[in-house]
């Protein structure tokens, strides 16, 4: 059964502690918190402090998402307040193996993201190092975009990948998921699903989940 990991980044700020309730209630996976500093994606969010607050009101495991230039910078700040995940872009430091192991370092789980334009190629070096690599399906930056459909071949190809060199990897995959097309993207190798739009802009965001959870 696929995990499910709804994106705050699609919550109401201004009520973040009851979205993060609301989706509690029916039993999601993690909670996905992105951290934009508008540089390395046209946008900003949130950092440290407002990770420490939510980590009082749950228990869930906090899949905290740094897109941010030079994230080694800061991978004690967000270790420190309460991410159970930390991943990392490829893309935003010139020493990948090096930022990973900081990571490492703290006792958090360590993720690496590629962007929709980058080939596999460039982590191939370093799977060895991570508990899970995210798959942008979107361009990073905004919640609410169309799923980039060739995003499916690249989940297949880590797939196999991961399979043949029998490593311990979870694909996560983030944009542009909702219930048409989630199972194809399962079907693809995708273990966890981050969903925001789909699920905080529904009328019925328990029913989105479930049938996310289900998907296998």
């Amino acid at each position: 059964m696929a995990k499910v990991a709804p994106s705050i980044l699609s919550a109401d700020f201004a009520n973040l502690e009851k979205e993060v309730k609301k989706v509690e209630a029916f039993g999601v996976d993690f909670i996905h918190i992105d951290v934009m500093d508008g540089h390395f994606v046209p946008n900003i969010t949130m950092g440290p402090c407002v990770i420490e607050s939510l980590r009082k009101v749950t228990s869930i495991p906090f899949d905290v998402h740094l897109m941010i230039e030079k994230p080694e910078k800061y991978i004690k700040d967000f270790a420190s307040v309460g991410a159970d995940l930390i991943t990392i872009h490829c893309e935003a430091t010139c020493h990948i193996h090096r930022a990973l192991q900081e990571v490492k370092k703290y006792g958090v789980k360590v993720g690496v993201a590629l962007n929709p334009a980058t080939p596999l190629c460039f982590i191939e070096n370093i799977l060895e190092e991570v508990d899970l690599v995210l798959i942008m399906s979107v361009n990073p930056g905004f919640g609410g975009q169309n799923f980039i459909r060739s995003s499916l071949k690249k989940i297949s190809s880590l797939k196999k990948i991961i399979l043949e060199n029998n490593y311990n990897i979870k694909i996560e995959v983030d944009g542009g998921i909702n219930e048409n097309n989630a199972v194809e993207i399962v079907k693809a190798g995708a273990d966890i699903l981050v969903a925001g739009s789909a699920i905080y802009k529904s009328e019925n965001p328990g029913d989105i989940i479930k049938k996310l959870k289900m998907i296998n």
